[in-house]
């Protein structure tokens, strides 16, 4: 019989469940993005890259005004040294920071094609060349002096910053953007001056709180420029919760083309819009002819954007014009504020503005610290060496003796003169040059200016006050390196209100206007027929479905539907679709209820006023406007519960009012008699002992009752054949006469002279 042989495992292979190998290995995915990739520090402001590549140009004496190397050699280097993670993300980083559209104060200094603002591509590496800009020489600076902690690179072999000395706010005034796992961190540009200031008096008042520092940070300030539009409430609220966002509009100016007529120019747009994605999307607009209020764009940008908009005509209001660009384009974006950081390099937060400060603050302070431990040791050493210096000065002869005679000179001197190891060395290290220079007063007075200086020293890093007095002065001097009055300094993006437009006016500017005819079929579908079409007697219909009601309308117009839940729906009529097919279901437009059906369907004129009425015969008078709704959900206007539901609605003509109802009886009454109201359950217009209301009209005497029958036939009856059915609000009327109103319903005549509301 054989056996089953089971293959023995290998040896060092361990059964890990992999729900726990997956959460582990994503876990490290997790953090080492959200560490070392996408996310920035909130000391310098900097992720790894950026800082590598600062560190690595440093390391290639690429200094403000040192000559240009081509960026090859940069990325080459950053990447055999800190970075090995790719030459293209490199090279993209080294271009953001030298694109002075993109940051505010760029960190490299750019030859070449570097990209710009239409969206176009840089040169290859191979083709541009680079060096650091003073901004980013104040980023490194004391670098070399022990200013912050180094650790070994990927390999080992070489040493990286952690962070860097950052002498000026970087992480606010240049911002940051990123998306890690789980979290993204969106941070735009703001003024050093102002940020400066804000800094000094958080200096003063280290328990300022964000909305104060908002007096000298007034909101971003982008290098494309623009207009940020936001209220200030709401800066506020986003600075003080680090969450939120901004409101930029392009900046514009009219220029009079002579003849009455003008045309808009932009001169700027909002930050991080390509401008040839900009231009293609309005031309677009253009031949989608979703601009009727502009006639022509040229983009006549060169080193400065300029694009140019023609009106329509010269009747045509800019701000209006403006309006409609702004909803439509990027000529209006909004500029996210997700102020997640690593705290300390380590701990993921989302601060506010006064904490993003306190936190670059203090990281200066350790700076200063550090430097100046670095700088105490560095003159504790050179003291000891000039007081070799001056031993060997004084006894210069019998050194030189020493020097010549014994084998291991430096033993001997040290014991001779009572030497430390140190001043023994530099004794012996001297070139015989330098001995021409050694003179006892010029050791002395560098001794003497060297010992105040460590007395300076010493007393800064005992007392924290004259700590905050050095830090405010550095950043004084940087506030007047990039003060308001210098061309890098100067805001750029200003602050304003965004004009109060009639949202009416703006979407009849967003609106070819055009006639239509607007047909609602009897199960509730509805479209729009290009032009004034009066005879609809070729018009198709769906399977047991037929005309309701047609009217005139524009494309512009607002159309009211009137639903038997008692609610108002406002619907726009350049939403509708075509008149090839059988259109499509009002409650596409609306959100109408299951249960509910459609009463009537009008176009909205303003400021007319409607009688509406319940099947329960109770009705009221509600001004037009007050039937106009903002959302799908429409406008509660009758209230009625079942099994009651709205029955009729008819716009106020006249002095007298007639309501009919199922039990074949009608009713006139004085319209005063009727209430108006913007809202409720109404008066009771006619009684009812069996059924319910029917229909409801109003009409002049002078013209007396005019109803329309299923076929379209129009009929007349004078106020004085009226007599019998005339009475009073709530009285259950008079039957009709044969022959007349056969179908219950008065029927209105709509602007194509057919039947609507049967």
């Amino acid at each position: 019989m054989n056996k089953k042989v089971i293959p023995a495992e290998p040896e060092g292979v361990q059964e890990v469940p992999l729900r726990e190998a997956l959460e582990e290995r994503y876990l490290a995915y997790a953090l080492s993005t959200i560490m070392h990739r996408a996310l920035p520090d909130a000391r310098d402001g900097l992720k790894p890259v950026h800082r590598r590549i600062l560190y690595g140009m440093r390391l290639l004496r690429l200094d403000p005004g040192a000559t240009f190397k081509k960026s090859a050699k940069i990325v080459g280097d950053v990447m055999g040294n800190f970075h090995p993670h790719g030459d293209q993300a490199i090279y993209d980083a080294l271009v953001r920071l030298a694109q002075d559209f993109s940051s505010r104060y760029p960190l490299v200094d750019g030859q070449g094609n570097f990209g710009n603002v239409d969206g176009d591509n840089p040169a290859a590496y191979r083709y541009t060349e680079a060096r650091l800009t003073e901004a980013a020489r104040l980023l490194l600076d004391g670098i070399d002096e022990d200013a912050v902690d180094f650790r070994p690179n990927y390999d080992g072999l070489s040493q990286e910053p952690v962070v860097l000395p950052a002498a000026f706010p970087n992480l606010l005034a240049n911002g940051a953007q990123g998306i890690a796992v789980g979290m993204a961190t969106s941070i735009p540009p703001h003024n050093i001056a102002e940020l400066c200031d804000a800094a000094l008096y958080l200096i003063e008042q280290p328990k300022a709180r964000t909305r104060t520092l908002l007096k000298y940070v007034p909101g971003p300030d982008f290098p494309t420029g623009g207009i940020v539009v936001d209220p200030p409430e709401t800066i506020a609220e986003a600075y003080t919760t680090g969450r939120g966002s901004f409101r930029v509009r392009a900046r514009w100016t009219t220029e009079d083309t002579g003849r009455g007529t003008y045309q808009i120019v932009v001169t700027e747009i909002p930050w991080q819009v390509q401008k040839m994605r900009l231009v293609e999307r309005i031309a677009e607009l253009i031949n989608e002819k979703k601009l009727p209020l502009l006639a022509d764009m040229r983009d006549e940008s060169a080193e400065d954007i300029r694009i140019v908009f023609e009106p329509r005509s010269r009747s045509v209001d800019p701000a209006l014009l403006m309006e409609s660009l702004f909803k439509l384009t990027e000529l209006e974006s909004r500029v996210p504020l997700n102020m997640n950081v690593l705290v300390r390099g380590r701990i993921p937060k989302v601060v506010g503005l006064a904490e993003a400060l306190s936190e670059w603050l203090a990281h200066r302070r350790d700076v200063l610290l550090r430097r100046s431990r670095y700088r105490l040791n560095q003159i504790e050493h050179r003291l000891e060496v000039l007081g070799g210096y001056l031993v060997a000065y004084l006894n210069l002869d019998k050194v030189i003796k020493i020097i010549r005679a014994e084998d291991e000179p430096k033993p001997v001197l040290m014991k001779s003169f009572k030497l430390s190891d140190v001043q023994a060395d530099a004794i012996l290290n001297m070139r015989l040059r330098n001995l021409r220079r050694l003179e006892e007063m010029e050791i002395k007075k560098e001794d003497k200016e060297l010992r105040a200086e460590k007395k300076s020293l010493e007393e800064l890093l005992r007392s924290e006050k004259q700590q905050w007095k050095k830090i405010a002065d550095e950043v004084r001097q940087v506030r007047d390196t990039y003060g308001p009055k210098t061309p890098l300094g100067k805001r750029r993006t200003t602050f304003a209100v965004a004009p109060e437009h009639d949202e009416a006016a703006i979407e009849e500017a967003l609106v070819e206007r055009e006639p239509i005819t607007v047909v609602v079929s009897e199960k509730g579908w509805i479209r729009a027929l290009r032009g004034q079409v009066a005879d609809l007697s070729s018009l198709a219909f769906k399977a047991d479905d037929g005309l309701k009601l047609a009217f005139f309308a524009e494309t512009t117009s607002k159309l009211l539907v009137f639903a038997t839940n008692g609610r108002c729906y406002t619907i726009e009529a350049a939403k509708l679709p075509g008149g090839r097919g059988h259109g499509e279901p009002v409650r596409l437009f609306a959100e109408i209820e299951q249960d509910a059906d459609v009463v009537s369907v009008f176009r909205y004129q303003g400021g007319q006023k409607l009688l509406v009425a319940s099947k329960s015969g109770r009705g009221f008078v509600v001004p037009e406007d007050e039937c106009l709704g903002n959302t799908r959900k429409g406008k509660q206007i009758l209230n009625v519960k079942a099994p009651d539901q709205a029955r009729a609605i008819a716009p106020v003509e006249g002095e007298l009012a007639a309501a009919i109802g199922d039990n074949r009886k009608m009713v006139i009454f004085p319209l005063d008699q009727v209430p108006e109201m913007g809202r409720g359950r109404g008066v009771r217009l006619q009684r009812h002992k069996d059924g319910g209301l029917s229909d409801v009209t109003t009409f002049k005497a002078a013209d007396g009752l005019t109803w329309i029958d299923s076929a379209g036939r129009s009929f007349n009856q004078t106020i004085k054949e009226l007599a019998p059915w005339r009475g009073n609000r709530g009285d259950a009327g008079r039957v009709k006469p044969e022959r007349f109103l056969t179908n219950l319903k008065f029927g209105r005549r709509a602007d194509n002279g057919k039947a609507a509301g049967e």
